[in-house]
């Protein structure tokens, strides 16, 4: 490997150990560790590739990375940089389930919870205010907010998302791209090429058919499941880490009752005070659900690797099939007009979540103090989110 590899190497570890604060904080650590300090790519060039990764489903920090790696260094420096960057924190979150689901630790983070909770919900508050802000600007998007919400309060259907997203979409396309968009549309589409679409989708239905065969007694069922179920809400999940909360609580906590929604809260808060992708939450999903059915040590480790990996696996395959013609995707306005719908969509999700966390939180003035404190610190001071999880984690432990 080349001295120049090793280097962009070097940086990938720095970068994926002071990545703290989410995809809006990671935009300027890779400003700073792969353009300025040594010119890796151009500023326009990165500026591009976090633009495709807003536009594709899946984590926008890991994709502009991953989109920079293949730059530099093409396929195989693009997955080992993947894994440094996805591994840490994945095997820390993984870890995190295994020590819930024991008996002896269950005490113990419970202490923690009362304040981890309210503590995560003032987060969640604050995402969803935040992206509200800036995507819920016409009567059409406030619209497809609230109706998003509505819809998947109401259904409470992992099968909402895709629909809902997909919908709001091509509302916003439909409503707000000028006409002349179409001819490029179809140039930039008959470039695609088709077994790459295939493989893509292919995947989702070989592992849905896979699931269905197998006896949901069978200890080889539920990993197959869960890698099914990741990968499919990696398909749909647009607008980075905040929306990855309403669809695996949804389908994890309130529908498939995998988990616990206490047990869903202490990882999702636990995730915000480490560096590196929002996305390996999930990893802590998958060992703490395998663990919940009867796995041991060994289900649980596999439970993790298939979470991080089975949602990440659609955006990474996206953003490495893109790359080669995102020259003509960038100059389609009809992209842009979609995803209006889609983050108005996801404002909705993260509404939903809100609420359907709140449920089962004992509410008192405790609780109510810290979510508005959490919210208040995050909204009008620069104090990031790591500190104040940590503060809840020290409160809950000794007092």
């Amino acid at each position: 490997m080349s001295k120049r590899k090793l280097l962009f190497l070097r940086n990938v570890v720095l970068f994926t150990f002071t990545a703290f604060g989410g995809a809006q904080a990671h935009l300027a650590l890779l400003l700073k560790y792969f353009v300025k300090n040594t010119r890796f790519v151009s500023e326009e060039e990165l500026l591009e590739l976090n633009a495709l990764a807003q536009v594709l489903p899946g984590p926008a920090s890991t994709q502009t990375l991953v989109g920079v790696a293949y730059k530099v260094g093409g396929l195989k420096l693009s997955i080992i940089t993947f894994l440094i960057w996805i591994l840490p924190s994945a095997a820390i979150m993984t870890f995190a389930a295994i020590s819930f689901a024991k008996l002896d630790q269950k005490e113990k983070f419970t202490e923690i919870l009362e304040y981890i909770q309210p503590i995560a919900l003032g987060i969640v508050a604050y995402g969803a205010f935040n992206l509200a802000k800036r995507v819920l600007v016409s009567q059409l998007t406030i619209f497809l907010a609230i109706s998003a919400a509505i819809v998947t309060l109401v259904l409470r259907n992992a099968y909402v998302f895709p629909l809902a997203i997909l919908l709001g979409g091509m509302v916003s396309s439909a409503i707000g791209t000028p006409a002349e968009e179409s001819t490029i549309r179809l140039n930039l589409f008959s470039n695609i090429n088709p077994k790459k679409l295939t493989y893509f989708f292919g995947v989702l239905l070989f592992l849905a058919l896979l699931g269905a065969i197998i006896n949901r007694t069978s200890p080889f069922s539920l990993p197959i499941r869960l890698f099914e179920n990741f990968y499919r809400n990696g398909i749909v999940i647009f607008g980075g880490g905040q929306v990855l909360v309403p669809l695996m609580f949804t389908e994890f906590v309130q529908m498939k009752q995998y988990l616990s929604a206490s047990g869903f809260l202490s990882g999702f808060a636990l995730q915000q005070a480490l560096p590196g992708p929002t996305f390996s939450f999930t990893s802590y999903l998958g060992a703490l659900s395998m663990r919940n059915f009867g796995f041991g040590v060994t289900g649980q480790i596999l439970g993790g690797l298939v979470g991080v990996i089975g949602i990440n696996l659609p955006g990474l395959i996206l953003v490495l099939f893109i790359v080669p013609f995102w020259e003509d995707l960038k100059k389609i306005t009809r992209i842009k007009y979609s995803l209006t719908g889609i983050n108005a969509v996801s404002v909705g999700f993260i509404i939903a979540a809100f609420v359907l966390l709140l449920i089962p939180v004992a509410l008192n003035w405790l609780t109510i103090g810290i979510m508005v404190i959490t919210f208040l610190i995050l909204n009008y001071t620069r104090i990031s989110t790591p500190f104040i999880v940590l503060a809840g984690i020290l409160l809950g432990y000794f007092l």
